[in-house]
């Protein structure tokens, strides 16, 4: 229905008496009332929020909201000049206000005037759980029919659950949809979900990554916060277009074969006024003491966990991403801000749990559940923690213990690990554990090891400018890192743009520099991660046991003055062995001697150093034989050529 026909419906209705609210019943039903009051409702998003509808032979939008220490609450907007009053909502039981409007659909503005309990009107409210928004600066809530969406992904649906697994490969490029890609010839505006459905798509695909993880999609007022303040848990941003295109986005993702992966925020939410904020008149979805409820890293507001309609609010959110959108699975930002009640708060400026520590109890408790519900009413997703303490159990399953986590990204892992690789090489060989440690810990957790935008912003430089020396040998150290990092244990993430080896730090008002791919050298970068991933994917040993004590062994963990590490990667019974060999010195170590596995000849199938990916082409001309006597407690051993900062891996030649 067009505006100048709805409008005059309007009007008409408003002549004859037909749009008085009053003459119809409610929409929301005695369960609907009682599940909210108990803040078990899973799907509710049905329930709250905007619905176009006929009801009782009427077609319009049905308005639901939870506002229990309101006196009273109006929804406003164009179809009444946005006067308070005109269209009052009806009190329901469970602190709700509901109301229909005949007439309004699809595309309509709208807000939610409240008035506090003692009478006083608040500034005008979005919706809490809104399907879609207006474009920022302003903020209203659009009413958006999310119903109809015909996916073409049955097929992904039906066996995503194999790739998501602690034994699948998966390789995540991380992406800030608004800086990917922009259109230059519209002043350079954010790429739309419908674009991106084609070219983040293909190139994502052809890179051979497994998943594509969105930075936050929930709708958020201000760009600098790049979605991890947000004021619309319910609504994809409007910045790439309506909630339909998103879905056209995962379509297309599931239909080339890949997962799609949303950072999901439900530490926080930014105090803008027409947010979460005092909603109506009171704390209502935030601790009210600001020991509790005030962050003062971000200056937002933190969720009351302790309060049941606010963690439904929560947990029914993660459930709608995964259900309405087909998304195959969350990482939840800022776990660590969660768990603890000291977070980043000095002495005296926290308030302990009812025995006295420092654990956030109710966190605790919305975690488990998030990932208990989710993963019941969505058998195949994946849940992911952004957790940077040593908190015990948080990819283990709830009934164990756990946090019930599928993965944990594993911080300790990147930041000792770009520490040592950041040396000049003549003092790596006093850091050598750094690079050792992590292997202490790699199967206590199902990690993934991740070089996210964390590390490419707030003046950190880039990941090609953290390297040392001349040009050649930053690019060569980086391909090194790389092959040490998709060697290494533990599922892979990077963020876009260090797949080409952006010499800048990310910005998000632009775009990736697209134009180095001219250049031979960013181009064979892009060639190694391409190889990476599909070694990866193609080796069993390389990810099967990711997660798994068994598929690991040193074979040369000590070699400190020679920055060398060479490991064997094993699979299940039957696969055939990994082995893969470091250089992080800028020395070539020609008839080096290495332990392997067993006699035969090894095939090199990646050789960081090739010139294909901008190197100086040392190797050892495709293979090298082994055998015995063996070396370093293997039963053969090889001489062999290391390249000058380098990673070289090894299979057996069939």
């Amino acid at each position: 229905m067009q505006h100048s026909q709805r409008r005059a419906l309007q009007e008409q209705q408003d002549q004859d008496g037909s749009r008085d609210p009053s003459r119809f019943g409610p929409v929301l039903g005695d369960l609907d009332t009682h599940l909210i009051a108990e803040g078990r409702h899973g799907r509710l998003w049905e329930a709250l929020g905007a619905h176009v509808m006929t009801h009782e032979g009427s077609w319009g939008t049905h308005f639901a909201v939870w506002a229990p220490n309101a006196q009273s609450v109006s929804v406003v907007g164009p179809f009444n000049d946005w006067q308070g009053g005109r269209d009052a909502m009806q009190r329901r039981g469970a602190g709700l206000w509901e109301l229909f409007l005949p007439g309004v659909g699809e595309g309509t503005l709208y807000k939610y005037e409240i008035a506090d309990a003692a009478g006083n009107t608040l500034p005008l409210k979005s919706d809490p759980v809104g399907f879609g928004t207006q474009h920022r600066p302003e903020n209203a809530s659009m009413v958006r029919d999310i119903g109809g969406y015909g996916w073409h992904d049955a097929d992904w649906m039906e066996t995503r659950a194999a790739r998501n697994t602690p034994d699948a490969p998966v390789s995540i490029y991380e992406v800030h949809l608004g800086s990917w890609k922009r259109d230059a010839t519209q002043n350079g505006r954010p790429i739309s979900y419908k674009e991106a459905a084609a070219d983040l798509v293909d190139y994502v695909a052809d890179m051979g990554f497994t998943h594509i993880e969105l930075l936050p999609i929930s709708e958020y007022p201000f760009d600098g916060s790049w979605g991890y303040q947000p004021t619309g848990l319910y609504a994809p941003t409007v910045r790439h277009g309506p909630p339909h295109e998103f879905r056209d986005l995962v379509d297309a993702a599931h239909q080339k074969g890949l997962g799609v992966l949303l950072d999901w925020v439900p530490a926080h939410f930014p105090s803008d006024a027409h947010g979460l904020g005092r909603f109506d008149g009171t704390a209502l979805y935030e601790y009210a003491d600001p020991r509790e409820g005030f962050h003062r890293d971000w200056n937002t507001l933190i969720y009351d966990f302790g309060k049941p309609q606010v963690v439904n609010f929560l947990t029914a959110n993660a459930r709608y991403w995964l259900e309405e959108y087909h998304a195959d699975g969350l990482r939840v930002d800022a776990v660590a801000s969660m768990l603890y009640r000291d977070y980043s708060r000095n002495d005296g400026e926290w308030v302990a749990n009812k025995d006295g520590g420092r654990e956030n109890y109710e966190a605790i408790d919305l975690l488990r559940r998030m990932n208990t519900e989710t993963h019941e009413a969505m058998p195949g997703i994946m849940t992911v923690a952004e957790e940077s303490t040593a908190f015990p159990g948080v990819s283990r399953p709830v009934d164990q213990g756990g946090l019930g986590f599928g993965f944990k990204w594993n911080m300790g892992w990147m930041h000792d690990t770009l520490s040592y690789v950041a040396m000049d090489p003549i003092y790596r060989q006093h850091h050598h554990n750094q690079m050792t440690f992590g292997l202490t810990y790699a199967f206590s957790e199902n990690f993934i090891l991740a070089i996210s935008h964390d590390e490419v912003v707030h003046g950190k430089g880039s990941l090609l400018g953290k390297m040392p020396g001349s040009d050649w040998e930053k690019f060569a150290n980086l391909r090194a890192y790389y092959g040490f990092m998709w060697g290494h244990p533990g599922k892979k993430l990077l963020f876009m743009g260090q797949e080409f080896a952006q010499p800048t730090e990310w910005a998000f008002e632009g775009e990736l520099p697209w134009e180095l791919l001219k250049e031979e050298k960013h181009a064979g970068m892009q060639s190694l991660v391409r190889d990476l991933n599909r070694l990866y994917r193609d080796l069993p040993a390389l990810h099967r046991r990711d997660c798994d004590a068994r598929g690991f062994e040193w074979i040369l963990a000590d070699a400190a003055t020679e920055n060398v590490f060479a490991w064997v990667r094993k699979g299940a019974e039957g696969d055939d062995p990994v082995v893969i060999v470091c250089n992080f010195s800028p020395v070539t170590r020609s008839d080096f001697e290495l332990g392997l596995p067993h006699a035969g000849v090894w095939r090199e199938v990646l050789n960081t150093d090739a010139e294909i990916y901008g190197g100086s082409g040392a190797g050892n001309m495709g293979q090298v034989e082994a055998a015995a006597p063996g070396a370093q407690g293997q039963p053969a051993a090889a001489r062999m050529t290391l390249p000058p900062l380098s990673t070289v891996m090894l299979t057996p030649a069939r």
